[in-house]
């Protein structure tokens, strides 16, 4: 993925850079244990300087979002194990990975009943954290915590919750069950809090949206793009994402669904309107009451997916409800 920086809008170029590769890793455009470009590859890319290049690096690794691996280089961060350990498992089976940990506690001097007692109680609390689904953002970008509920809901046979961040502590408080569920933005703090209450922390990763991107790109230029969702922080990304696709060749416009006024300029002007799932209902509402003030209907593209189906997979066998 190349990245591109627009010098001519008002997005600092550092957060244009930053949320263009928080965006790529989340697309698993960069999947994890993938190894960035370097500094002087992106300074050559977007025109930034070094310095620039390795604040935003710097800035991802305090977010949780990459590590720095002395002597080799800056990895999308594996919450599951090291990147650098990978090759080495190549040739493993479970029945090999259950000896090797049968092994290694017994080698620490464990007996075979406290083996056992530990991975059974592993297992049993593995089972309770999957008996709910915790999604947690913070709540100016709660809109992004109801995308993810929304894409798990009819595929994970567990309770789901939409909680902020702000109130997440509180209801741990009052009940330590659960997956606490978030953007890889956001897993930092959060995989701090889970720790403190003896539950999960998993983050989950975005759509590539490959099929809605396909389409701007071949838009003719001069169109007029709108892009509407109940999430800021997706709106933020995905303007400056097509931005660095398209340059200033095309009108891009954005809403958050709720704001009427907003929505009804942008259908007005827009060529074609991007959304999700759960503003394509209100687009379609607003059409109807407003359809004699446009001169033309633009043409709607919903993204019904939020989360790739990858990662909803991965989480159900996380929680140990896949079939």
């Amino acid at each position: 993925m190349r990245f591109h920086i627009q010098q001519e809008i008002d997005i600092p170029a550092s957060t244009q850079l930053y949320n263009q590769i928080c965006f790529a890793i989340a697309a698993r455009y960069y999947p994890p244990g993938h190894r960035l470009p370097s500094t002087r590859q992106l300074a050559m890319q977007t025109g930034l300087h070094r310095n620039t290049i390795s604040k935003v690096y710097r800035q991802l690794e305090t977010d949780g979002v990459v590590e720095a691996i002395a002597g080799s280089g800056i990895y999308v961060r594996d919450n599951l194990k090291k990147s650098f350990n990978s090759k080495n498992n190549l040739n493993t089976t479970p029945a090999l990975e259950t000896k090797k940990a049968v092994d290694k506690l017994i080698k620490l001097g464990c007996t075979l009943q406290e083996t056992r007692n530990l991975l059974t109680n592993e297992i049993d609390w593995r089972i309770k954290c999957g008996s709910r689904i915790i999604v947690s953002t913070p709540r100016e970008d709660i809109g992004a915590s109801m995308l993810i509920a929304e894409d798990l809901s009819p595929n994970i046979n567990v309770p789901v919750e939409v909680i902020p961040m702000e109130e997440l502590e509180k209801v741990l408080c009052n009940s330590n069950n659960g997956t606490i569920v978030t953007s890889r933005y956001f897993l930092q703090p959060l995989e701090k809090l889970a720790k403190q209450y003896r539950v999960r922390a998993i983050a989950v990763d975005l759509s590539d949206f490959q099929k809605e991107l396909k389409i701007i790109k071949e838009l003719k230029p001069g169109s007029c793009v709108g892009i509407v969702s109940i999430s800021p922080g997706l709106l933020r990304a995905a303007e400056i994402i097509i931005h660095s696709m398209r340059g200033s060749d095309i009108v891009i416009m954005t809403t958050i669904s709720d704001n009427s006024n907003r929505l009804l300029a942008l259908l007005k002007a827009s060529n074609h309107i991007v959304c999700d799932g759960p503003s394509l209902s209100v687009i379609e509402n607003t059409l109807l009451k407003n359809r004699s003030q446009l001169m033309r209907v633009p043409q709607i593209i919903c993204a019904k997916n939020y989360l790739s189906i990858k990662t909803i997979n991965h989480l159900k066998t996380e929680i140990g409800v896949i079939n």
